[in-house]
């Protein structure tokens, strides 16, 4: 579900990069909505690598999947263009583990945060720890394929695109789709586009989408820096889609490119699905509503939302989950002004 003034989120992103040589030492991630300062620990020397106009960045968060990782950074490094830089973001895991593995690849730089933030700020502090003038997010759990990285970057020639999203396949055969971009449906639901579906013809042609999942999505950096990142207080879900409204709102595109593939461990996930992964699931999900649409399309889908949420409570029921759903939603009742205060601050992105 992500600043020419720098905005509420992230009060020191913007004309602080990090040197070319980092050693072994200790930094700060800015900070961010919750106010926090992350500890970061650099554990690789980067003297070789130098920032270029035309320079990637991959950044990869993970937490306590070193199986997962390891598989990652084989495929990543096999078929990363020669001037990349990869990131990888250990966020907190207890045993250490994703940081030995990482530390394995001499081209690799590896952060391990002080403690755990999430899929959002360890993706944050990849990026703000990151050069290139076009930065993936890549979840741990997925394998690139060949050509993936050139395809994506293709489209950035177009200054008005300001994210791309690659053809996401279901490992291990790649024949059923797990994202081709991400849409919204004006009512409050969140999607991937072709989730789930037989990869077809229909999806091997680009064209515009609403957003492009963080789960391998490729941003313009100089996008990022105006509209700001992801949210840090959703933690993990929904962040990718809050984020691809601000890319909307200051006038940028996002586009599907089929020629990038990934492969996507998809049984895997940041979270688990506990009482509390619910309620935040359904949290963020109400969040991006109320901050990100405008007021005419507010008023427009009031009554679409309303039947989602009936629809969406009585599957929770059925499931078992009703109270932390219901739950998330009502939390955003203290968050009003926050909410307001968000939706001014957009104002200053692009007119609705």
């Amino acid at each position: 579900m992500h600043e020419k003034q720098r905005n509420k989120y992230y009060t020191d992103r913007a004309g602080r990069r990090p040197p070319h040589r980092l050693r072994l030492g200790v930094v700060s991630a800015p900070s961010r909505e919750r106010d926090a300062l992350h500890a970061i620990a650099y554990t690789a020397d980067t003297a070789q690598t130098r920032a270029t106009d035309e320079m990637l960045s991959i950044v990869i968060p993970t937490h306590r999947r070193a199986d997962l990782l390891q598989a990652c950074l084989h495929a990543v490094l096999r078929h990363a263009p020669a001037e990349s830089e990869v990131i990888v973001v250990d966020d907190a895991s207890s045993d250490g583990a994703c940081s030995r593995v990482a530390q394995q690849f001499s081209t690799v730089r590896v952060a391990r945060l002080a403690r755990q933030t999430g899929f959002a700020g360890a993706a944050n502090a990849g990026i703000c720890a990151s050069r290139g003038t076009i930065v993936e997010l890549l979840n741990d759990d997925t394998e690139v394929q060949p050509g993936w990285a050139d395809a994506a970057v293709q489209p950035f020639a177009d200054p008005l695109v300001g994210a791309v999203a690659p053809l996401v396949l279901a490992w291990p055969d790649g024949k059923t789709i797990d994202s081709a971009g991400d849409r919204y449906y004006i009512g409050g639901i969140a999607g991937k586009r072709g989730h789930g579906e037989a990869l077809s013809d229909a999806y091997l042609r680009p064209c515009p989408v609403f957003g492009a999942s963080a789960s391998s999505g490729f941003y313009r950096r100089t996008a990022l820096d105006r509209v700001g990142l992801f949210p840090e207080s959703f933690v993990s879900y929904f962040e990718d889609v809050d984020l691809a409204f601000r890319l909307q709102r200051a006038g940028y595109r996002t586009v599907f490119e089929p020629g990038s593939r990934v492969l996507h461990h998809v049984s895997a996930s940041y979270g688990r699905g506990t009482r509390r992964l619910v309620e935040r699931q359904s949290c963020n999900e109400e969040r991006v509503f109320w901050r990100n649409l405008p007021i005419p399309a507010l008023r427009r889908a009031l009554a679409s939302h309303l039947a989602v949420l009936a629809a969406k409570a009585w599957r929770r029921f059925c499931e078992g989950g009703l109270v932390p759903f219901l739950c998330g939603r009502l939390r955003l009742l203290g968050e009003i002004g926050e909410l307001r205060r968000h939706r001014r601050w957009l104002r200053t992105l692009g007119p609705e």
